[in-house]
């Protein structure tokens, strides 16, 4: 069964984490470029896998004490919090043009872009961590890609507009408060329990 609370929490913890990233400037850049809907094709695949790796890592947690688990996920959310509370911010990346836009063409290119930029990235560590908090893969998974699927989307098709109204700083800090009181609850728990 899918916990609505948990796909939506996840949705936008996601969401909010991957807005600043430097994947989100990329599909703007490929978006800007080449026709939208094989972009996103290429994009949402790679973020598919990612999800996938993510939650297998997440899960595998679950396996260890309550109290280590809480533990651990509160200090890399806070770790995460930190990370972007501290990041300069990300530049704009040369997006090298495929020979022909076919669909194979650009959505390889958009997948593999994908696939490179985020491996290890914070919103899949993110992710393993909200899949070992909530031992709810299901759940996880399908907000976190959700939440990624967004922001490619966003960053497709409107991502210049977006940035024009709302600042790219506001976003981050919206992101690290969230992270800073899950990591805070998770702790808490860790503690208490």
């Amino acid at each position: 069964m899918i916990s609505i609370t948990v796909t939506a929490l996840v949705f936008g913890v996601i969401f909010l984490a991957e807005l600043p990233d430097k994947t989100a400037l990329a599909g703007l850049v490929l978006g800007t470029r080449y026709r939208a809907s094989y972009v996103f094709a290429g994009v949402a695949a790679a973020f598919l896998v990612h999800v996938v790796l993510a939650v297998a890592a997440g899960s595998v947690l679950t396996l260890l004490p309550q109290r280590i688990v809480h533990a651990v996920t509160g200090l890399l959310f806070l770790g995460g919090a930190a990370m972007l509370l501290l990041s300069k911010g990300e530049e704009e990346e040369e997006v090298k043009k495929p020979a022909d836009q076919t669909f194979w063409k650009v959505a390889g290119t958009g997948f593999m872009l994908i696939l490179v930029a985020e491996f290890g990235d914070l919103t899949q560590i993110m992710t393993a961590n909200l899949a070992a908090r909530y031992d709810d893969p299901i759940s996880v998974g399908l907000g976190a890609v959700l939440g990624l699927w967004a922001v490619a989307g966003l960053g497709i098709v409107g991502g210049k507009a977006l940035m024009r109204k709302v600042p790219l700083r506001l976003i981050t800090q919206i992101a690290a408060l969230l992270m800073l009181a899950l990591g805070a609850w998770s702790l808490y728990e860790a503690v208490a329990g």
